[in-house]
């Protein structure tokens, strides 16, 4: 295998600032919850078509009336996933929001276990433990501040938990697609969920001042199309589990910049409850005897 151009770390550390940035870019608007995912997935996927319509839509024939109906519920999770995290932006800090949502281990493994019938391990529950232990010390600390930043964290854990269905309905269907005709259609089956989502709320698809449009074209190229691709690239050279254990650190990136861009203060309860999160996820998905360096 040939060697990157550069190390693969540095990507993967510009992949976690990139996706950390989504929380922050959200904070800076003023548009509705439905309104900033809609225009968010609306222009990543008028990003991609020039590539998907010159190279990919022959794969579009691959896809069975089972991979529709799964693609589909995948676009419409992801949809929603994006409602309600960008809600939960609303009630509670980045630092919680974004900590709760990267409990999606664990829920993913709640998933496999149950549609998958994979067995669960001690080292497993113990992280779980963990983990849980660490996001009631967060919601203990919101309710505390305000019964509004407890239902911001509810909100947070209900988004992590649908944007897992997600991935669970759709894994399936990636390993007969690219990653761009896959991507381009559940971004696409997204975008029209949240339009008939808007038009049902009654909310505004617009006008808005150019500020807006300017966070709305940042989320869909950086935490989308950036951050995501800068993952799928260093993935030739490094573990899954590596990633994995990076993206982690995504609720450090978005608190640092929360502080410095938003001053979010952080609290202790939240600074404890992070870290042991964190903690209790790194443990379920790290085994490090498997993490080898392919470059």
């Amino acid at each position: 295998m040939e060697k990157p151009a550069i190390h693969p770390y540095i990507p993967i550390i510009i992949g976690v600032f990139s996706v950390a940035l989504s929380a922050i870019f959200v904070k800076m608007t003023s548009a509705d919850s439905g309104v900033t995912a809609f225009y968010r997935m609306l222009f990543s996927v008028m990003i991609m078509s020039p590539i998907f319509f010159l190279k990919y839509t022959h794969e579009i024939k691959k896809l069975s009336k089972r991979d529709w109906l799964f693609t589909s519920i995948a676009g419409v999770f992801l949809a929603f996933h994006f409602i309600l995290w960008f809600e939960s932006l609303n009630y509670t800090s980045v630092a919680s929001s974004t900590v709760l949502v990267t409990l999606q281990p664990l829920f993913a493994f709640a998933g496999t276990y149950f549609f998958f019938k994979e067995k669960i391990s001690l080292k497993t529950l113990i992280a779980g433990a963990i983990a849980i232990l660490g996001s009631v010390l967060i919601g203990y600390g919101d309710f505390k501040v305000s019964g509004s930043a407890l239902y911001g964290d509810l909100l947070a854990l209900i988004a992590c938990a649908l944007i897992t269905a997600y991935l669970l309905f759709g894994q399936d269907v990636r390993k007969r697609l690219s990653l761009v005709t896959y991507t381009f259609v559940v971004y696409s089956i997204s975008t029209l969920t949240l339009f008939f989502y808007i038009v049902f709320k009654g909310e505004s698809f617009g006008p808005y001042p150019a500020s807006e449009w300017m966070w709305f074209l940042l989320l869909a190229i950086i935490p989308n199309l950036l951050g995501h691709t800068l993952f799928n690239w260093a993935i030739k050279w490094v573990s899954t589990n590596v990633i994995s254990i990076a993206i982690l650190f995504e609720p450090v990136g978005a608190a640092i910049l929360a502080y410095f861009i938003l001053g979010e203060y952080l609290s202790a309860s939240q600074i404890i409850g992070g870290s042991i999160v964190l903690a209790g996820i790194a443990l379920f998905v790290a085994d490090y005897k498997k993490i080898k360096k392919r470059f």
